[in-house]
């Protein structure tokens, strides 16, 4: 019983589901940056190097025969995960850089005046009070 309990207690912490909504969102991201790689972004770059598709790139290795399909190096593909990559990771650098700033202007708020000593707490309380009654 102590190991499912211990369980729950992993499972519900903030980190982890903070990790997994992470996660998800990061899927969804990645989608969304291989469709603009493929769709938008590698187009016009096939166009200017004269129509090139680069998804069909490829460097055949051996010949497809009667009874095996062809076995190639897929180069375009390569190229497009390589852009879809430096995307991905320049939209990470720029949340961590932001991160860390708002990080460093929290550190750099100015912390609470710290309390007097007792002795002039003290010695404040008695002045007040002297001046009350005169």
């Amino acid at each position: 019983m102590g190991m499912i309990k211990e369980f729950q207690e992993f499972a519900v912490k903030g980190n982890v589901v903070d990790m997994a909504v992470g996660i998800i969102i990061g899927g969804a991201f990645g989608t969304i940056v291989k469709s603009l790689v493929d769709d938008v972004i590698m187009p016009p770059i096939g166009l200017l190097l004269g129509g090139v598709d680069f998804s069909n790139i490829v460097v055949p290795l051996k010949a497809a025969t009667a009874d095996t399909e062809a076995v190639t190096m897929n180069i375009g593909s390569f190229i497009n995960n390589i852009i879809s990559f430096l995307i991905v990771a320049w939209a990470v650098f720029l949340l961590v850089k932001g991160m860390n700033s708002l990080k460093k202007k929290a550190e750099e708020q100015p912390a609470a005046a710290p309390e007097p000593p007792k002795e002039q707490v003290l010695l404040t309380e008695i002045r007040d009070l002297l001046k009350a009654r005169a």
